[in-house]
């Protein structure tokens, strides 16, 4: 999954992607590397984030959508919190929401992604990201008991929250949703707890590309600097049986991951299906 992000603040492409043939150009670049899927956003998750209206994020995903569609019948996410933006990123060539709210920000998010018969993507947070800070800037560490167990539990619950909006079982994906919320050392636990997550029988979605928690282990500021340790990242993600990745760069991880499919190297417990 090739992120486009088509924000100015970004956290390591803000304003990369912000002019619309630059953005589709990027995207069909990112499709001929090996992207299998292309996320669109145009809000910026990253902690301390400004909000964006509906509008604003309209303005900056729609003709980037139209414009690959164009040109390509890869599979498009829009990512989202808001119905509204949703809704109109799948009238015009979307396939699927990459919702890291969970349906919880927008009460109409689950019940259109029934409606529309579209995938979901429903990830965990604790708060929304002008509260929230980077995984190596927390004071003190989130409260968990057990951060596992807890975000597992809470996308188990927010499945079956999808389920009964009349979502399809099928058209579901979960993401523990790392740097949202974690310590660094509570998203290495999550990470080395893949398993638990793909246990679930729900596909998953590894979104550690370039996350601070990773530069915190790497002593690299850069993000655009981490894309050889985000590779490692999905490795071992991929080791528990994940098989969907968002990433910045689509070459450096399609070919560390198509050298593991290659070697014939599978998860202890059996990779996800989907």
């Amino acid at each position: 999954m090739g992120i486009l992000n088509c924000t100015p603040d970004s956290f390591s492409d803000g304003g990369h992607w912000h002019d619309v043939d630059h953005a589709v150009d990027g995207a069909l670049a990112m499709i001929e590397a090996g992207a299998t899927v292309i996320d669109i956003g145009g809000e910026s998750t990253r902690p301390g984030a400004v909000r964006v209206p509906a509008q604003s994020q309209l303005d900056r995903v729609l003709p980037v959508i139209e414009g690959i569609r164009a040109q390509s019948n890869t599979p498009i996410t829009i990512d989202t919190t808001l119905a509204s933006v949703a809704e109109a990123a799948l009238d015009v060539g979307a396939d699927a929401i990459n919702d890291v709210a969970a349906g919880l920000e927008d009460s109409d998010m689950l019940a259109l992604a029934s409606r529309r018969d579209c995938g979901i993507v429903l990830m965990h947070r604790l708060g929304p990201p002008d509260t929230d800070h980077y995984s190596d800037a927390y004071e003190a560490p989130p409260a968990y008991a057990d951060v596992v167990g807890e975000v597992r539990s809470w996308l188990e619950v927010r499945a079956q929250a999808a389920l009964e909006a009349g979502v399809h079982n099928a058209s579901i994906c979960i993401d523990p949703g790392l740097g949202f919320g974690k310590s660094v050392a509570q998203n290495w636990s999550l990470i080395a707890a893949s398993d638990q997550f793909v246990a679930t029988g729900l596909p998953v979605l590894g979104a550690a590309s370039r996350k601070s928690f990773i530069g915190a282990v790497t002593c690299e500021p850069n993000p655009a600097a981490r894309d050889a340790a985000s590779a490692a990242v999905a490795a071992m993600q991929h080791a528990g049986g994940v098989r969907l990745f968002r990433v910045h760069d689509v070459t450096v991880h399609a070919a560390a991951l198509a050298s593991l499919d290659d070697a014939g190297i599978a998860s202890t417990s059996g990779a996800q299906e989907g």
